[in-house]
């Protein structure tokens, strides 16, 4: 073939692509969480598995702390992710959890630490403060690559998806046993799919961070909690 033709062959099938793509990623998911009260969940997590291996690479998230809570309150993030843990109050703060998916500790600090937390495994990561006890936090780590959050109104919104079938899973901080529920499969087209989506929730209760051995930080955090106590 001479080189025209490889020309004109390239830019026709470059062009064909452009007008077949913005199809392929045309599907979007309007979605409501609700108890099975039919009461809105916030602060439910609902994930997508789908048909194609196009997906965001992960960025750095970030979990801050304001007015002595963490927030947002639930953040949801794909494996490998890096999260951040700037500190917003003028006073210090003490991260840590003892969840099996992420062990880690934040000692005392203002500000930002130098280093992100690396996210890697699977599952859900109880936050808490050793000089705070009422602030507790959730870290929902995830393999599949679509997911959202959803607001005061129980309500998620993701777009530009590919249009095919999808794995649904949700997940709140008071599912029973932390774990996520499997919601079937979905088929979104290149219209706006509604759909409402129903967790089962287990008593109202605060999941508080798990507790490690009182030799896990030793007598740091009591010297700590001495200095720092507003």
């Amino acid at each position: 073939m001479t080189r025209p033709f490889l020309y004109l062959l390239r830019a026709g099938l470059l062009g064909l692509l452009c007008l077949i793509s913005p199809a392929l990623w045309a599907a979007s998911l309007q979605a409501e969480l609700v108890d099975t009260q039919g009461q809105p969940l916030t602060g439910a997590v609902l994930t997508l598995q789908g048909p194609l291996g196009a997906e965001a690479e992960p960025v750095t998230a970030l979990m801050d702390q304001q007015a002595k809570q963490f927030v947002p309150n639930v953040l949801v993030v794909r494996s490998g992710t890096k999260v951040a843990f700037p500190n917003s109050d003028n006073i210090r703060h003490h991260v840590y959890s003892f969840s099996p998916a992420k062990r880690f500790e934040l000692r005392l600090y203002q500000g930002t630490p130098s280093a992100p937390v690396l996210f890697d495994t699977p599952g859900a990561v109880v936050l808490g403060c050793n000089i705070h006890d009422w602030m507790v936090g959730y870290v929902y780590v995830t393999d599949d690559p679509w997911f959202a959050v959803s607001d005061a109104q129980g309500r998620v919104q993701l777009d530009s998806l590919p249009v095919g079938s999808y794995a649904v899973s949700l997940w709140h901080p008071q599912a029973p046993d932390m774990l996520p529920q499997a919601a079937g499969t979905l088929v979104l087209g290149e219209l706006q799919t509604r759909q409402r989506f129903t967790l089962a929730m287990q008593a109202s209760t605060v999941v508080a961070p798990p507790q490690g051995p009182a030799s896990a930080f030793g007598d740091a955090f009591k010297k700590a909690k001495r200095d720092a106590a507003p």
